[in-house]
């Protein structure tokens, strides 16, 4: 991606952080401490199972916190886990077409993880650009 350059995001235009995605080992001792501890309110527990993960999210202003626990040894997020224990695991930005930013992220030389969308959590359309591409941070494109 450059900056300045002849290739900048025309059509992507993030609308706003959607959420930040936080691996943890257990939701059921993780959501605790940010619905009891800094008062968040929870909006949903669900299992993906095609992602191999349950989270639950939580609403913060405007904005989303989404735990993420390992339902399968082989899921991202356990083997996440394995490597770099409990934290930030990604930074969602809302979109309003994923497949178009993914098509437009593409002609601009950036690493995808998903070449297409996929369903999330909450009904979500989304997809992931690998951290090479992103200065080290592993970004969701999603629309809802």
């Amino acid at each position: 991606m450059l900056l300045g350059g002849s290739w900048y995001a025309r059509e992507m235009h993030p609308r706003l952080i959607d959420h930040v995605g936080i691996a943890v080992r257990n939701l059921d001792e993780s959501v605790p401490f940010y619905r009891d501890v800094l008062g968040l309110t929870l909006l949903e527990v669900e299992e993906v199972p095609d992602q191999g993960v349950r989270t639950a999210v939580f609403a913060a202003g405007d904005n989303r916190i989404e735990l993420l626990e390992p339902t399968a040894a082989t899921s991202p997020i356990a083997r996440f886990l394995e490597r770099r224990g409990e934290g930030i695991h990604h930074l969602a930005l809302r979109v309003e077409d994923v497949a178009g930013s993914l098509a437009e992220l593409e002609a601009g030389a950036c690493r995808l993880i998903d070449e297409t969308p996929r369903s999330g959590a909450g009904h979500a359309s989304i997809a992931f650009v690998h951290p090479q591409s992103t200065h080290g941070v592993l970004l969701e494109l999603c629309s809802r």
